[in-house]
């Protein structure tokens, strides 16, 4: 056996050979005990498996696992080996310590928790979920059995963003419902393949239903292939099937392609005018593309809304749709233009939402819409009922929502039309 001073000359003495050396401060970085205070003069020894505790260990080593130090793992004796606990102990103390003094891991836990418990907010008008309860409160105060003004002619609009996940059929469908419910007449044209306009409106749209490929491929009249919406009075809805897919190919060939949709949207529109039941709205909903299919709904339409999901890919092809929306108004559709978008999908717990949002009312400050449309379970599930949020649950946020965004869109409108009547 040989001291721990007289093997650390040795490896001190042959540098290169790669031994750690056991020397070293006092204190380790850490505040633990440093290896040479401890164990300068213990004898080392081959290391050997611990016995179990016996009535003379102590009883911290008894209940308390140990840390494997690098004393120990040299074959250090057992008083030389550092119980866990919370506060570690100064080198003088450390036979004496008990687990009275210093607390196991479990005691540590219930204490923290009790500490975590006490430190949460209350319920207050400070916290992010009072302040949301508060405004679902003000929102169904001020908008309850609310009508909104009925446009003096009909407004036919295009949903449009070519960035897919947007929101623009769950936009297109509930701001449609909501219109409705607020006593206005309502025309949904699904122009997006996948149907799920027709699905969110309960409206049938399998493979043998009369559709909008129909209308746009063989000429067949709007009245033909119309459907009312089940849940909800004065809306319609022109549906979409899988038959639509194949449309794109099939206008290329076709005469006046880009213009089939606007014939066959203001021949129902007169046509419903001359029987004494105008149409207030149109509301299109396209497919997450700028094909033809877009195209014939921007040439149907005089307003494009665009819904915008509050992040930064959303942004970032806002700037391809405005060039491609003023190609059209140049060549095909002069009266077209960007009236409202919508902010949807909005976090106010992040700074993302609240840029974005920023952003795009800095830019566009006359057609963003002040209300904005949260992240809603409720919203999400509608459609696997078959509804909209707007009768699926009315009295949740994100219902209440789309409805202060339809009474905005409509008194927006309005008021829109007097003042270029007053310009005049």
């Amino acid at each position: 056996m040989r001291a721990a001073s007289e093997l650390t000359e040795e490896r001190s003495a042959a540098p290169g050979l790669g031994f750690p050396t056991l020397a070293g401060p006092a204190t380790s970085p850490l505040g633990w005990p440093g290896i040479d205070a401890v164990s300068r003069e213990t004898v080392i020894e081959d290391a050997e498996p611990r016995p179990p505790a016996t009535a003379d260990e102590p009883e911290a080593f008894a209940q308390v696992p140990e840390v494997v130090t690098p004393t120990a793992r040299t074959g250090a004796t057992e008083d030389d080996r550092i119980p866990t606990t919370t506060v570690p102990p100064a080198p003088a103390d450390r036979g004496d310590t008990t687990p009275e003094e210093h607390p196991t891991p479990v005691d540590d836990d219930v204490a923290e928790r009790a500490q975590i418990a006490a430190a949460m907010p209350g319920a207050d008008h400070h916290t992010p979920l009072a302040a949301a309860v508060a405004e679902d409160a003000r929102k169904r105060i001020t908008l309850a059995g609310r009508s909104v003004p009925r446009p003096d002619r009909t407004r036919v609009l295009t949903v449009a963003n070519q960035k897919g996940g947007v929101g623009k059929t769950t936009t297109t469908v509930n701001i449609a419902a909501a219109l409705a419910q607020a006593g206005s007449t309502v025309l949904v044209i699904d122009l997006d393949p996948q149907g799920n306009a027709s699905t969110a409106l309960g409206i049938e749209h399998h493979a043998e239903v009369p559709s909008v490929y129909d209308v746009l491929v063989e000429g067949t009249a709007i009245a033909d292939v119309v459907q009312t919406c089940p849940d909800i009075a004065r809306l319609w809805c022109v549906p979409a099937t899988i038959d639509l897919a194949g449309a794109e190919i099939e206008l290329v060939s076709l005469v006046a392609r880009e213009t089939r949709l606007e014939k066959a949207v203001h021949a129902f529109v007169d046509e419903r005018e001359a029987a004494g039941e105008r149409i207030d709205y149109v509301l299109i909903d396209c497919p997450p593309s700028l094909g033809l299919l877009t195209v014939n709904a921007f040439v149907a339409a005089s307003e494009v809304f665009i819904p915008i999901q509050c992040e930064y890919y959303a942004l970032e092809g806002l700037s391809q749709l405005l060039k491609n929306i003023e190609l059209i108004r140049n060549h095909l559709n002069k009266k077209l233009h960007v009236s409202t978008i919508l902010l949807t999908m909005y976090d106010g717990r992040t700074r993302l939402s609240a840029q974005v949002a920023d952003e795009v009312r800095e830019h566009f400050p006359d057609q963003t819409l002040r209300a904005s449309v949260p992240r809603s379970v409720r919203i999400s599930e509608a459609p696997s009922h078959g509804q909209t949020v707007m009768t699926y649950d009315p009295n949740s946020s994100g219902a209440l929502s789309y409805l202060e965004a339809a009474v905005e869109l409509a008194e927006r409108g309005v008021a829109t039309r007097r003042t270029s009547e007053e310009s005049a």
